[in-house]
């Protein structure tokens, strides 16, 4: 039991350490990268499926190594949309959920980075629970092999939006994104990926400085600090102003345009007067909005706004020469917002054993 509990983490190392820590146990540097492609291209699931590493190598690597492997509990499928929510076991027995989403340019993958959240923001079900823990790197990136391989299609892009707080799990965040995009493994552009935050203001500064080319997206939702103090506890420890200097901060490190998430709560910020502020906040940063309309959940009060008041805010802003879209719901009919399909497993855990997914 304690050789297991002593074995890396092999699916989270980078290929140098790999290749540094097959050296240590006497092997040759070209295995590293045979072991390394098979985890991050191929997507196998055991040192087994490595075929070209023979039986002795396998042994050592089961030894040494433990095989981070995310197990599906549940998958529902939208028939809407063709939208699935995967629920995840992790090794523990924790668990976590991915979206899966099709759109024209490509698939995209919406993961969690944490089980559950910390944050307590006031209209998401993610953090009703408080944290459990931070999930490693390659069990962020476990997600994305699963549903490859479930859905049998490539993914293109990855938004690391659902449960938790990516900036909470800042170190594990930065060495997901370098596996996730290193050229041995899927390769996924570094443009094509992107990070919510919902406003950790030291930590914009310091992934700003490592000037990578994610999108970063700040989780905004109110334009006045009172007002998101309502919604974000985080805004009590920093304000608008010190958001808006770290995302200026950010675009000139970067030269990457931020977006701004903002859902929509009905008679809450959908106002012409909250126009009007987000206006003055996006319009200097050239920022995107991306407004979203709120998907109500049964332990909060907040509603979605109307229609014609999301279409009349996305007006305001366009004709202010604030470039801004209205989320495309997906998904709606499977527990569609953060956190729900993980909260509805939880609560009822002790009457229903999930079957493994087909």
């Amino acid at each position: 039991m304690m050789q297991t509990e002593e074995r890396k983490d092999i699916k989270s190392m980078t290929l140098p350490e790999l290749t540094e820590a097959l050296e240590e146990l006497g092997e040759k540097k070209f295995r590293a990268k045979q072991i390394y492609q098979w985890m991050h291209q191929k997507l196998v699931r055991s040192y087994a499926e490595m075929t070209n590493i023979g039986g002795t190598l396998q042994h050592k690597l089961e030894e040494h190594f433990k095989f981070t492997n995310l197990n599906i509990l549940r998958m529902q499928e939208s028939k809407m949309d063709g939208t699935r929510k995967y629920l995840f076991e992790l090794e523990d027995g924790e668990v976590v959920e991915s979206v899966f989403m099709r759109y024209k340019h490509g698939n995209s993958v919406c993961i969690s980075s944490q089980v559950g959240c910390r944050m307590g923001c006031r209209f998401c079900a993610s953090t009703l629970d408080g944290l459990a823990r931070n999930l490693t790197p390659s069990e962020m990136l476990d997600q994305i092999y699963a549903i490859s391989l479930h859905t049998g299609e490539r993914v293109s892009n990855v938004v690391v939006m659902g449960t938790g707080e990516p900036m909470d799990n800042f170190d594990n965040l930065i060495r997901f994104i370098q596996l996730l995009t290193d050229e041995n493994g899927l390769h996924i552009s570094q443009r094509n990926l992107t990070v919510s935050t919902c406003g950790l203001v030291p930590k914009i500064y310091e992934l700003a400085d490592l000037q990578l080319q994610i999108t970063l997206a700040l989780s905004l939702h109110a334009v006045t600090d009172e007002k998101r103090r309502t919604l974000m506890p985080i805004a009590n420890q920093y304000s608008i102003d010190e958001l808006m200097k770290a995302c200026a901060y950010y675009f000139e490190k970067t030269g990457r345009r931020i977006t701004f998430e903002y859902s929509l709560v009905g008679g809450v910020n959908d106002t012409k007067e909250d126009a009007a502020g987000l206006i003055g906040l996006a319009a200097p940063l050239h920022a995107h909005v991306n407004l979203i309309p709120v998907n109500p959940i049964k332990e909060r009060d907040f509603v979605q706004s109307e229609e014609r008041a999301i279409t009349a805010f996305r007006e305001r802003l366009e004709k202010n020469r604030v470039n801004a879209t209205v989320r495309r719901e997906m998904g709606r009919d499977i527990d569609g917002a953060c956190g729900q399909l993980r909260r509805r497993h939880m609560e009822n855990k002790d009457e229903t054993n999930a079957s493994p997914c087909p």
